[in-house]
């Protein structure tokens, strides 16, 4: 069998019941607007706080220093940072707030938040759903290996953090105390 093949089996057919009975593709757009909603939503709550930010229980949360290295990245490329926010994990909810806060132009904000929603939540979306899919098609034909794959990724998940809290202490031991 092909791969071509095989990947048509890991996607839902577009116009088939999917999720509440709404087709595939709907759902992948009422999820997309979420997304454009959201931020929105962060942007303004952002804006709102303004200085403030830092003593909210988000900005408590993320700590004075991430806020500020955000700041550095938005006060640099500006819109475009809001657009490049959703490739990376950690900026993805918390740099919108600090747009806000740092008042970035909104039309240019909206611009750029929309792109990045038309452009990484359908990788998302559908490249999350032939994974998961995918997994279901490999645990049908073969649940051993399908069992074999899951424990992978989670060893591939605990070595990642496990090296990554490594990183982090070994930072914290390099800075000299003040």
């Amino acid at each position: 069998m092909s791969s071509m093949r095989l990947a048509t089996f890991a996607v839902p057919a577009p116009t088939d019941p999917f999720w509440l009975g709404l087709p595939y593709w709907l759902v992948g757009a009422i999820l997309i607007l979420a997304l454009f909603a959201a931020f929105q939503v962060y942007y303004w709550v952002g804006r709102r706080l303004g200085e403030r930010l830092y003593e909210s229980r988000v900005g408590v949360r993320l700590g004075r220093e991430r806020i500020a290295k955000i700041e550095q990245v938005v006060e640099k490329w500006g819109a475009l940072a809001v657009y490049g926010c959703f490739w990376v994990p950690m900026l993805r909810h918390t740099l919108p707030w600090v747009a806000g806060a740092l008042r970035v132009s909104y039309p240019w904000y909206v611009v750029a938040s929309a792109l990045g929603c038309l452009t990484w939540a359908p990788m998302w979306w559908f490249g999350m759903t032939a994974v998961v899919w995918g997994w279901l098609e490999l645990a049908a034909r073969s649940p051993l290996a399908a069992g074999a794959v899951a424990v992978a990724v989670v060893a591939v998940v605990a070595w990642l953090s496990v090296r990554r809290r490594r990183r982090r202490r070994a930072a914290e031991e390099q800075v000299p105390v003040s």
